[in-house]
């Protein structure tokens, strides 16, 4: 990046970081930060440095929160039924069942998925929390939403074995999703129809 000075450089850098952003999208982003007025790239940085600072994990299901909230909104929702529990890797997989406005029981976040190759066992995910939730003997039935991948449906029979001696249902989401797809990328009718399709695994 020859003939940029080096804040711009270290911007397009920065950007180049993050995921679906290649060097053309960084370099873009860059300048349209460069021609906007001052305030656009204040309110950016307090933002990025907000989104560490202002949140938190919610101690029960793991969902992101406000920083010191001792608990999400959706296990505050004294509404949600709490006799089902859906499960999923990441907290933004949390938003896109909640768009479905399909699913109104509460929510468990694993953090990912089991990959030994990359090195992420049981102890790295939050598997041992879900086991101790469904030992309180409330929930009834468990789904597994994660992902249709080699390491979401690992992780679905890995959970499968440790939850059904527990005397608990456990269900996976329906094939409406695609495999190798990402519940983020999955339209709500999708979901919608993966939900209701759920089988038992």
């Amino acid at each position: 990046m020859a003939g940029l000075p080096e804040p711009v450089q270290a911007l397009i850098l920065a950007f180049e970081r993050l995921p679906g952003i290649g060097p053309k999208t960084a370099s873009r982003l860059a300048f349209y930060l460069l021609r906007q007025p001052e305030d656009v790239s204040r309110s950016l940085a307090e933002a990025l440095l907000a989104i560490k600072s202002a949140t938190g994990m919610c101690p029960i299901c793991f969902h992101i929160t406000a920083a010191g909230e001792e608990k999400c909104d959706i296990c505050a929702d004294p509404r949600r039924d709490e006799l089902t529990l859906c499960v999923v890797e990441d907290p933004l997989d949390v938003l896109m069942v909640e768009r479905t406005g399909g699913f109104q029981g509460r929510y468990h976040v694993l953090h990912g998925v089991l990959s030994p190759i990359e090195g992420v066992g049981p102890e790295q995910l939050k598997i041992r929390p879900l086991i101790e939730r469904l030992r309180g003997g409330k929930i009834r039935e468990v789904i597994l939403a994660t992902n249709p991948s080699m390491e979401g449906d690992a992780t679905a029979l890995y959970l499968r074995t440790q939850i059904q001696p527990l005397g608990v249902r456990v269900t996976r989401l329906a094939r409406g999703l695609p495999v190798g797809s990402d519940l983020e990328y999955a339209d709500q009718n999708t979901l919608l129809r993966a939900l209701a399709g759920r089988q038992e695994l």
